[in-house]
């Protein structure tokens, strides 16, 4: 955790799920100078003679360094071999602030955890709480799901708050709120637990999920709502991502997913794509 502006915040969690080594770079490089034969790595040198076959293959996605390609991109800056080396990270706990920058960079691969099907238990709260009129009892349980990164309870329970009033107003101005909140099937559960907010959750928790449940509410959603997300780069684009995002002129959220990644990323690839010293 982290405090910054006077606010206290949770640190993104990376995990380097797949990376596909350098060895490709390095044939795509040899490729294009017909040079297969200057390799010090012997599987790319033995694709001057014959086709890889699946054992040779192996061999390259396991090559750990290169003379070729670390030239190639510290002194000639010929940095397009590196598209064929590919990372894909796993991350948790980083915000839908980070999401909105990570969307300027365009050449990535991302699939994030989407508001559309993950809101019932949030909806599912507030349906409860109806039950006894009771804001406290969505804060309370909200606030149990660390949907934030922001850390400081009291600032939390502002947050959730917020989200109780606007789903209170849109409840006061739509005729069928509880129609589009939950299942058909657990409609009848709003009778039986009527007056008990604890039960009527719990119930609600346990029956069918309302399908797209997040299209109705996603103005619920704000930038401190915590993601999780699958992240793949190719190298090239991941040099570009660090260059922007380990700068102190960066948001320091994805500063801190930037570094985060870095510390998880294999030196085969940071040695190609920061420079030491």
């Amino acid at each position: 955790m982290e405090t910054v502006f006077g606010v206290e915040y949770s640190k993104p969690e990376v995990i380097l799920m797949q990376d596909t080594g350098i060895g490709v770079a390095e044939a795509a490089a040899r490729t294009c100078y017909d040079s297969f034969e200057n390799s010090e790595n012997e599987a790319i040198r033995s694709i001057e003679y014959a086709m890889p076959d699946r054992d040779t293959c192996g061999k390259i996605n396991t090559i750990e360094e290169s003379n070729l390609l670390n030239d190639l991109a510290w002194t000639h800056f010929h940095h397009s071999i590196l598209e064929h080396a590919n990372l894909s990270f796993l991350v948790r706990g980083t915000s839908r602030g980070v999401l909105q920058e990570h969307a300027r960079h365009r050449i990535q691969a991302i699939s994030v955890r989407s508001t559309r099907y993950t809101m019932s238990s949030v909806i599912n709260a507030f349906v409860a709480s109806q039950a006894t009129n009771d804001k406290n009892f969505f804060i309370d349980k909200v606030l149990g799901f660390d949907m934030f990164v922001t850390c400081d309870e009291a600032y939390n329970r502002i947050e959730i708050g917020a989200i109780y009033d606007k789903l209170k107003y849109q409840a006061s101005t739509v005729e069928n709120f509880n129609d589009i909140a939950v299942a058909k099937s657990s409609l009848p559960l709003l009778e039986e637990f009527d007056g008990n907010s604890e039960m009527l959750f719990n119930a609600l928790e346990e029956g069918k999920k309302k399908r797209n449940v997040g299209d109705a509410f996603k103005h619920v959603v704000t930038d401190n709502f915590k993601v999780d997300m699958v992240v793949t780069f190719n190298l090239r684009s991941l040099k570009n991502y660090f260059t922007l995002r380990d700068s102190g002129a960066a948001y320091f959220q994805i500063r801190w997913l930037a570094q985060e990644m870095m510390r998880k990323t294999p030196s085969k690839y940071l040695d190609l794509i920061i420079k030491k010293g």
